[in-house]
């Protein structure tokens, strides 16, 4: 079977709304799906996560963390710690596990290398997105940082796929692999539970241009993706001009700040 062929399979089995995913991220999918609820409570939503061994532990690493315990005030239990982090803060820990299953299923050496480089990006363009939405765009932060952990959801998805086809995702010249990524995006993002401004972003990442000033999430993941240090193993999004956009002094300042950031929070939920 050639590329093409397997690239058309993958994309039709998406657009049908065939997704398939290993038991680990079909567990947590449930949970992100519950917290998604608007009925589900602050007691709901601890029993959940007490439900979920490496969700609790990384809820309550987050909220020791610098970016949420400014007063050095350590928290140990999850009651206290999801109270202190908040709903969607939460909701990107649960995301951040589905992205990092998805790695974590994939057994082929060299696609494995590719897919611990495709989670290095997508650290840093989540603390980028959250400084650059925090000093330059001002949209919300978190809404951000969200974003960033989620905008290579289907770039994750085709690693994991790549197993059953060799040779997949080798030098795609007619760049078949984008159009199949961007069919596969929208399917996962849907199983995600994605918030409509979150997905905007997303599915409309690609090819999209940067607006002078930037003051959408779109030009936040834009930026974001400018100045992450390590570029997309599979080439997903082009970088755009930014001209004029920010001052040298700024932007130095912006890259460590999102550094530290990344820093402080790899353990409790960006690794």
């Amino acid at each position: 079977m050639n590329r093409l062929e397997a690239f058309g399979i993958i994309a039709a089995q998406a657009a049908r709304g065939d997704i398939s995913f290993p038991t680990s991220v079909n567990a947590v999918l449930r949970l992100q799906q519950a917290l998604n609820d608007p009925d589900c409570h602050l007691g709901e939503a601890i029993r959940l996560v007490l439900g979920e061994p490496q969700l609790a532990a990384r809820t309550v690493a987050l909220a020791n963390s610098s970016a949420f315990n400014a007063g050095n005030q350590p928290i140990t239990n999850v009651r206290a710690a999801v109270t202190r982090v908040g709903y969607r803060n939460l909701q990107m820990l649960v995301a951040s596990l589905v992205v990092r299953q998805f790695g974590n299923c994939i057994q082929d050496p060299v696609l494995r290398v590719k897919a611990e480089q495709l989670w290095e990006h997508t650290v840093q363009v989540a603390s980028l997105a959250q400084v650059f939405a925090r000093r330059l765009t001002f949209v919300n932060p978190d809404t951000a940082m969200f974003a960033g952990i989620v905008h290579e959801i289907g770039a994750f998805y085709l690693l994991l796929r790549a197993g059953e086809f060799p040779g997949l995702l080798d030098d795609d010249e007619e760049r078949w692999g984008e159009l199949c990524e961007d069919v596969v995006t929208r399917e996962v993002g849907r199983r995600l539970f994605l918030p409509e401004p979150v997905a905007h972003a997303v599915f409309e990442l690609r090819g999209a241009e940067l607006h002078t000033p930037p003051a959408s999430l779109l030009d936040t993941l834009l930026l974001a993706n400018l100045y992450a240090r390590m570029p997309s193993p599979l080439g997903a999004v082009a970088p755009v001009p930014d001209e004029g956009v920010v001052d040298a002094a700024t932007l130095q300042a912006i890259i460590l700040e999102a550094a530290e950031l990344g820093a402080s929070m790899e353990q409790a939920v960006l690794v």
